[in-house]
């Protein structure tokens, strides 16, 4: 599993920011988000962080006490002519519960809410239209309670986040909560996917 998770790391270190955008996406667990939202075409790189909260520059322990008011989430740097926005949206609702309000399976509090934080009024549009049709369809049994707001001031996780399914491939978590995640989107999202994964 080592292997298979090292191969499908992004070269984050090298990554051309001419013609792209950026996507700001909470989840909740930052480590599932990055995992899943790194394996699609288009995807130049993916930074997992805190935004939305009223505290400057927090740690992760100030974060998990729920108190800073931020959400775990990830900043994401994408190519819009291989990969749209609208479809980041169905990658993002589709890859957690959008129903479940401050909670995703056993992670309790505000920094697991469901998040969409957009950078544009293009992005505010086509999430606001994301989520209603969503809600019109039926998908979900309960309402969907994702959050949407402008983009704030978003604060680099510690380095140890980073990355950190494909650093940590073996480890409890990401052997029994992210990779079957990961794999269930991958079916999903076969079409969608970068080639070398």
């Amino acid at each position: 599993m080592s292997n298979e998770a090292s191969s499908a790391t992004l070269d984050e270190n090298n990554v051309d920011m001419a013609n792209t955008e950026i996507a700001t996406f909470g989840t909740g667990c930052f480590w599932c988000t990055e995992a899943v939202l790194e394996s699609l075409d288009g995807v130049k790189k993916v930074v997992s962080g805190y935004a939305g909260g009223s505290v400057a520059n927090p740690s992760y322990k100030e974060v998990c006490t729920g108190n800073t008011g931020h959400a775990e989430c990830v900043e994401v740097v994408y190519d819009p002519k291989v990969i749209s926005y609208a479809a980041l949206l169905e990658a993002f609702f589709r890859s957690h519960d959008p129903t479940s309000l401050n909670k995703q399976g056993n992670d309790v509090g505000t920094q697991y809410r469901s998040v969409i934080f957009y950078h544009n009024e293009e992005q505010h549009k086509l999430a606001e239209q994301a989520k209603a049709e969503l809600d019109k369809s039926g998908a979900y049994a309960k309402p969907i309670v994702t959050e949407i707001t402008k983009a704030p001031k978003f604060y680099v996780a510690e380095d140890y986040h980073q990355n950190y399914f494909a650093n940590n491939p073996d480890q409890g978590y990401c052997a029994f909560v992210i990779a079957p995640k990961l794999d269930k989107f991958k079916k999903v999202f076969k079409e969608k996917l970068r080639k070398n994964i």
